[in-house]
């Protein structure tokens, strides 16, 4: 039997993606939002693809900070955009 692959939805195009294909967007229990390439950061996740279409969209709809439950610092969305053009997953 194979393994099942856990399926994440990305806050920006609300498509079902592989977990591993996608970046978390983590906030800790000590309020503070972080990306975590591991997976295995402690607290609240959201997760985006990337790409910088579905980077745009969950900004402009606020869904990360919705669904996290705190105001994303502009820091947090400069860096997930850098990562996006350097992007080697895919």
């Amino acid at each position: 039997m194979q393994k099942k692959i856990p399926q994440r939805q990305c806050m920006g195009c609300r498509e079902r993606k592989n977990k591993r294909d996608m970046i978390r967007v983590v906030r800790t229990t000590e309020g503070t939002v972080s990306l975590d390439f591991s997976g295995k950061l402690n607290g609240r996740g959201a997760y985006v693809c990337p790409d910088a279409a579905c980077l745009q969209k969950a900004r402009k709809t606020r869904s990360l900070e919705r669904c996290l439950e705190v105001e994303i610092p502009e820091d947090v969305y400069n860096r997930l955009a850098r990562e996006m053009e350097g992007n080697t997953l895919g």
